[in-house]
Parts: structure tokens; sequence; C-alpha cells
């Protein structure tokens, strides 16, 4: 069966073979040949692990762990386009929906110590009116204050970037979702979040 090259980055090839999603960790000849096992398998091992914990609370991929390797994922795949490339054709009423259910999502990961790393419209798919996460490759585990307020700041940026007519709008209503599920955290990531905004500010000031 002929593989689909679906995406091509830094860390990892992503491939499309049937109904099922591959992602291969790829080889870095720069590093040693032990140590970029190490790695590539110690990384694949986390995001497959994360994936099963995410999985138990979101709509994630499914992972078949029996026929995937030691730096490789077989997943599901997951129908439909990216947010990054539909969001803006969608109704703002619709839009407003979706933003809130991602705020909930993204809540229910950092109340159960999950970091995606990578949060932006490019990683998430929204298909019969469910919002599906991908691409854990960067996530992590027991993340801090700051770990969740740098999530939050890369889905900002990624709104401004690519949905900027409406971003203040949508993402007032991802905090608001944001809050319903993790009442706890919620003050303390905005104000972290705030934080963040400003060096950014002063950065490129």
């Amino acid at each position: 069966m002929k593989e689909k090259i679906l995406s091509s980055g830094a860390e990892a090839e992503i491939y499309l073979k049937g109904e099922y999603v591959i992602k291969k960790r790829i080889k870095k000849s720069y590093r040693l040949k032990e140590i970029d096992e190490k790695i590539r398998k110690t990384r694949t091992r986390l995001e497959k692990r994360i994936l099963e914990k995410a999985k138990k609370i979101i709509n994630v991929p499914e992972i078949f762990k029996e026929e995937s390797n030691d730096y490789e994922i077989k997943m599901e795949f997951i129908p439909g386009k990216k947010l990054a490339e539909d969001l803006n054709k969608i109704p703002i009423k619709e839009q407003i929906q979706i933003a809130k259910k991602i705020g909930k999502i993204v809540g229910k990961l950092h109340k159960n110590g999950i970091i995606h790393g990578d949060l932006t419209t490019s990683n998430i798919i929204y298909h019969n009116s469910k919002i599906y996460l991908l691409d854990f490759g960067l996530s992590k585990l027991d993340g801090k204050i700051e770990d969740k307020a740098v999530d939050l700041h890369l889905l900002r940026q990624a709104l401004e970037a690519k949905h900027f007519e409406n971003y203040d709008k949508l993402f007032l209503e991802i905090k608001k979702g944001y809050s319903k599920e993790n009442k706890e955290e919620c003050e303390k990531v905005f104000e972290r979040l705030n934080q963040v905004e400003k060096r950014g500010r002063y950065k490129h000031g």
C-alpha cells in the first residue's frame, strides 16, 4: 500500500497509509547514533503516553500500539480540514461556539497536567461538530503555570496571524471555555499569560 506524505517537519514526517496515519521520527545525522536513537525513542514513547492519557478526556487520534515501533506511531486518520484552513469560512456565530469548545478542551488538558506545546489552529481539526487536537510531538506532562500560559499564548498568536478579523472575540470565548474547565488555575494562568505577552512585546518593541 502506497504512503502519501501529509506533512514533513524538523522532527517527524507524517504519512497517510490507507485508513491510518503514521508518524515517523526522523534520524538526525549530526547526532551520535546511540544518542539519536535514545532521543527519538524517548520522545516517541512520551508522545504515545500523552496521547493515551489525552484520549480519556478529549478527542485525539486513537493510537495502535501493537503496530507501532520505537520510532513510529500508528494512529487513526481524522477526516476534515484543519481549522487554520477553514475557520475563516465559517459563520461568526459558529466560530464563537468553536472557540469556546477549544477553550474547554485546553482547560481539560491543563487541569490534567498535559501541555500541548504547539497549540495552533494548524493542529486542530473540526469535523462533525467535534474538535480534535493533533500533533502532541512537543507535549509534556505536569506542566507549570508558565507552560500553560505559553500554550494559550501560542493559540492567541495563531488566531491573530491567521484569523485576525475576529481574533479578539474568539480568544475571549476561548478564555471563557478554559475558565469553566480549569477553575482553580485559570486566574493564575491568565495573569501569567499577560506577563508572557508583555515580555513578547518588550522583545519586539
